[in-house]
């Protein structure tokens, strides 16, 4: 390859422009429609399908990646299975996979991943990395919101830890943050409800039930994925994602639903 001139800027125009960009991206979405608290697959499938019919998203996501378990599949093997019918979400996300066994089907998990995190992008929804949540926002019994702060600050040493957190409003809440259940938990320390706790494996129960329980828990709070199981003491259904898609997909029509309302 010849020689390439790159453009001629400096550094103080690379972090004015990552700097601006990101404020006035940020100032647009303190005040949003849905926030989705997790990026992991249901997150995401919540957020791609809200965004593409054209309510203003924004995923709150603790860790500096995207894609939860659903990135590295089974035992670390990069390998997620999936059961008949949500196959038809990889159709749409056009990811390849193969069948295994009549209904249960194969894909690479970081192809799968990576194709669902480019359609949440293309969608139109905005993500926050390395943001967790500290508490919600609470109108009158009803979520209007979280509050958050940096993800890094939990790791600093408590006696320089005290950086105050800032509110984003919401007129719905999607707790998508898997099997710690964060934003549900926050309700339960106030003693606003009650959680069963996630249950052992069995795969065949599972995902039925996360998707038919996938609903609003609390006014204001619906709850998708893994934070289903928790809140309602579900089984637990390991490296096969059909149900996370699907409750995902059910997530964003009981929220398009409430906003109907």
């Amino acid at each position: 390859m010849n020689s390439i001139d790159f453009a001629p800027v400096s550094e103080s125009q690379i972090t004015r422009a990552i700097v601006s960009e990101f404020a006035k991206e940020f100032d647009k979405y303190v005040a949003t429609e849905v926030i989705i608290v997790g990026g992991g697959p249901s997150g995401l499938m919540a957020a791609k399908e809200l965004a593409s019919g054209g309510v203003k998203v924004l995923i709150i996501e603790r860790n500096n990646y995207l894609g939860g378990g659903f990135w590295l599949g089974g035992f670390l093997m990069n390998k997620l299975t999936i059961r008949s019918p949500a196959e038809s979400v990889l159709d749409e996300l056009e990811v390849p996979y193969k069948e295994y066994s009549k209904g249960l089907y194969v894909a690479d998990a970081t192809h799968a991943c990576s194709k669902l995190i480019a359609a949440t992008c293309d969608s139109g929804a905005k993500i926050l990395n390395m943001t967790a949540l500290d508490d919600v926002v609470l109108h009158k019994d009803k979520v209007n919101g979280v509050v958050i702060n940096w993800a890094a600050v939990s790791a600093l040493p408590r006696e320089i830890a005290c950086a105050d957190p800032v509110s984003l409003e919401s007129k719905l809440v999607i707790d998508a943050t898997g099997h710690d259940a964060v934003v549900v938990k926050k309700l339960e320390s106030r003693g606003l409800l009650k959680t069963k706790g996630q249950g052992a494996m069995w795969v065949e129960r599972s995902e039925n039930l996360v998707v038919q329980h996938t609903s609003e828990l609390y006014p204001g709070l619906i709850i998708t994925g893994m934070a289903v199981s928790a809140a309602y003491g579900l089984p637990r259904m390991g490296p096969t994602f059909g149900a996370m898609l699907m409750s995902g997909k059910k997530a964003a029509e009981v929220a398009v639903d409430k906003l109907r309302l």
